[in-house]
C-alpha cells in the first residue's frame, strides 16, 4: 500500500475514531474487551480501506465495517480475536483514551440496549447518532421502510425494558 493511502487512512481514522469507540461501548462490557474490539475494527478498516470507493461518506462506511465486525465477533461463542501484524504502518495512530464519564446518564439506556439483539443494537446506535432512515437502511443493508418498522418495534421494546 502506498504512503499516501496509509496517510489518508490514518488521518480519517483519527478524525472519526469516536465512531469506533461508540461501537465498542455498545458491544462490550469492560475495558479489555473494548480495547480488543477497537483493535479488531481498526484492522478490518485497514484491510478494507483500499477497496473504499467513496460511494458513501467515510463515516457511513466506517459505521458499516465497525458494526459488521462487532456483530461477527460477538456472535461467535469464543471471544479470542485474531490479529495481524501492524508493524508495516509507518504512521502511529494516536488513540485517545475513551472517557465514558460524559455517558454516565446513559447507563440505564445502555443496560436496556444490551438486552437487544445485534441488529436492534445497531439500529438504536445509528438512530442515536442522528442518522436518518435512509442512512440507517444503507448502513444496515435493509430497506428504509424496514428500518422504520424495526425502529418502532425497538422503541416499544426499550420502553418495556426500561419501565417495567
Amino acid at each position: 500500500m502506498d504512503k499516501a493511502l496509509e496517510h489518508s487512512f490514518v488521518e480519517l481514522l483519527e478524525k472519526h475514531q469516536n465512531i469506533v469507540h461508540k461501537v465498542c461501548r455498545l458491544y462490550t462490557n469492560n475495558q479489555d474487551a473494548h480495547n480488543d474490539l477497537f483493535q479488531e475494527i481498526t484492522i478490518q478498516l485497514w484491510k478494507a480501506y483500499p477497496k473504499f470507493r467513496g460511494d458513501a461518506k467515510f463515516s457511513t462506511w466506517m459505521y458499516r465495517v465497525g458494526l459488521n465486525t462487532a456483530i461477527t465477533l460477538y456472535r461467535k461463542s469464543k471471544r479470542s480475536i485474531k490479529t495481524q501484524e501492524f508493524e508495516s504502518v509507518q504512521f502511529k495512530i494516536k488513540s485517545e483514551p475513551y472517557d465514558d464519564t460524559e455517558e454516565q446518564q446513559l447507563k440505564l439506556l445502555y443496560k436496556g440496549v444490551h438486552q437487544l439483539n445485534d441488529i436492534e443494537k445497531a439500529l438504536v446506535f445509528l438512530y442515536l447518532e442522528d442518522k436518518n432512515y435512509s442512512e440507517i437502511s444503507e448502513t444496515l443493508g435493509i430497506t428504509e421502510v424496514n428500518a422504520r418498522v424495526k425502529m418502532n418495534r425497538v422503541k416499544k421494546k426499550l420502553r418495556t425494558i426500561l419501565n417495567p
